[in-house]
């Protein structure tokens, strides 16, 4: 009521969701599932809020905390979050005029990436035209870890959803993702992310013939930094997989890597995840399109791999 009746006066509208932030972090555990209706009504408050005084940095911020406080304790809970068409739309607007604000990008990715779990957000999202955003603050910020992982996610949804999303977009995403992956090796989180995203991107064929053998070096790279990660492993196997799958250039890139053949960059991640069905299932399938080149074949034999396959089938008779 204090957000409806003061509306036009930036400073009541801040302290108001300052205040309810604090409510929602305080009393979570009692708000969820029995206040989600009342919740909902807020995030539209805040989004007008928000679109009032789109020039105030100090409401931006409040607002997207508060958005993302929202949203994170719903996750906590197991309870489904969306935001509508406005809301969304206005998160994109704050997203256009504070484009070199970084403390408020951050935020602002972070939230994006938890709303785009729900598949009518992913396609408001994509009604709004979030793609050449989510690219621009990517190259703006690639330094930033937490702009990297969210947007990257952005991205892996906006791929892998039904929504209609044009392919020369998608295109344009492929070296902007392949250069947070490079930027952060050495970070499992992001470098995670951007797997992820590079996977989506080359199952709808996004990935040129010229990016085919840079990307699958840098797949390899990845996994050679961080063996260790399950879902990073998975989700690098099912893009190496794919890549295979289009070019017999990333087949000789895959067993003639300057760093070392992929062969044992595969069985040493297969060793490190034997009890992960979903991991070795991967791995399994990245083999199987290995096994199509006769060249990459005769190196499986001589890395032993066959001691390896062995054991998977009797691991797991199914595989």
């Amino acid at each position: 009521e204090f957000l409806q009746a003061f509306w036009d006066i930036e400073e009541a509208q801040v302290e108001a969701i300052q205040h309810l932030a604090s409510f929602v972090r305080d009393q979570s555990e009692f708000l969820f599932p029995t206040a989600l209706p009342y919740l909902r009504s807020v995030t539209s408050l805040i989004a007008v809020a928000m679109k009032t005084h789109a020039d105030s940095l100090k409401l931006q911020v409040a607002g997207c905390s508060l958005l993302l406080e929202i949203f994170s304790q719903a996750l906590e809970q197991d309870v489904v979050m969306t935001l509508d068409e406005k809301v969304t739309g206005s998160l994109i607007d704050t997203v256009r005029k504070h484009s070199e604000n970084e403390e408020l990008l951050s935020l602002l990715c972070t939230l994006l990436m938890m709303i785009s779990a729900d598949e009518v957000a992913v396609e408001n999202l994509r009604k709004v035209g979030v793609i050449p955003d989510l690219l621009s603050i990517l190259r703006n910020f690639l330094h930033n870890e937490q702009i990297c992982l969210s947007c990257c996610g952005v991205l892996w949804s906006l791929a892998v959803s039904e929504s209609n999303v044009d392919q020369a977009l998608l295109k344009s995403a492929v070296p902007v993702a392949s250069a947070v992956l490079q930027e952060h090796l050495q970070n499992g989180r992001v470098s995670e992310s951007a797997c992820s995203a590079l996977w989506a991107l080359s199952l709808q064929g996004c990935l040129t013939e010229n990016e085919y053998e840079y990307t699958t070096g840098l797949l390899l790279d990845a996994l050679r930094m961080n063996p260790e990660r399950p879902v990073l492993v998975k989700n690098a196997c099912l893009a190496l997989a794919s890549l295979l799958r289009l070019s017999e250039l990333s087949a000789l890139r895959f067993v003639t890597d300057s760093k070392g053949s992929g062969i044992n960059v595969i069985r040493d991640a297969c060793h490190l995840h034997l009890d992960d069905v979903e991991v070795v299932g991967n791995i399994c399938m990245l083999m199987n399109e290995v096994v199509q080149y006769d060249d990459v074949v005769l190196d499986m034999l001589s890395q032993k791999m066959e001691e390896l396959l062995s054991e998977i089938k009797r691991r797991f008779p199914s595989r």
